[in-house]
This record gives structure tokens, C-alpha cells and sequence, in this order.
């Protein structure tokens, strides 16, 4: 997949459970959400906030989800793990970046998934066989 940049412009949110800061980045090289085996090699991040607080979610850990505005640092791609994999084109809006994202600023309100969709998403991700592209 090629880096040059899409056709998009943010504001750009990340979903986590890490409690940071202003001015804070975010670096590749944890352990993904999804599958823990795997060490990540970019940083995702979308343009939709509900794209982010459903990553927010359903990452591990017991901190509360937090949504942060991001920005890059640096060239971004779609994010072949969705696009075209999975959705034709990029729906959800969907980038990663091999490069840092800075984040700018903390969304403390958004539409959070009931219990009974949050338990809906886990089991379905249980149950996901395919490869992560990394």
C-alpha cells in the first residue's frame, strides 16, 4: 500500500484507555487491541469519532475509554486492515501512520456503546480469523 497521503483532512481522533496529555504522542510499537501477539508497526487513528470510541471500547485494560483529537506527524495511509479488506473504499475513515500522532486535545463526550453492543463487539472479535496487516 502506497504512503502518499489520502484525500481527507481531520480533525483525526484515536481511541485508548491510556490517560495522556496535551502535547503527549502516540508511537508505534504496543501490542494490538485485537490481537496481543502482534506488535503494531503504525499508529491508527480515523476521522469519525465513533470510529474512536469504539476503539476506545474495546482496547485492553481496565482505565476508562478515552477519545483524543489527534494530529499527524507524518505521511498517513488508509488503513488496509478496513479498506477494501473489508469495506470498499475507506467508509470509516480509517488511516494509520508509521509515524508519531500528537495529540491536541480530549473529547469527553461521545455516544458510548451499551453494554449488551460492547459484548456484541468482544465475541465478534473473538471469533475474527483473519491476518492483521501490519
Amino acid at each position: 500500500m502506497s504512503t502518499q497521503q489520502p484525500p481527507t483532512s481531520g480533525p483525526f481522533f484515536h481511541g485508548t484507555r491510556a490517560d495522556l496529555r496535551v502535547g503527549d504522542l502516540l508511537v508505534p510499537g504496543f501490542r494490538s487491541n485485537y490481537r496481543p501477539e502482534v506488535v503494531m508497526n503504525h499508529v491508527y487513528f480515523t476521522a469519525l469519532q465513533g470510529g474512536a470510541g469504539l476503539a476506545a471500547e474495546l482496547a485492553r485494560g481496565d482505565a476508562p475509554p478515552r477519545l483524543y483529537v489527534v494530529e499527524p506527524t507524518g505521511p498517513f495511509e488508509d488503513d488496509p486492515n478496513v479498506t477494501d479488506k473489508k469495506f470498499p473504499g475507506n467508509p470509516t475513515r480509517s488511516y494509520r501512520s508509521a509515524d508519531p500522532l500528537v495529540i491536541t486535545g480530549e473529547v469527553t463526550e461521545w455516544q458510548r456503546l451499551t453494554p449488551e453492543a460492547l459484548l456484541a463487539w468482544h465475541e465478534r472479535l473473538r471469533n475474527i480469523t483473519g491476518e492483521i496487516v501490519n
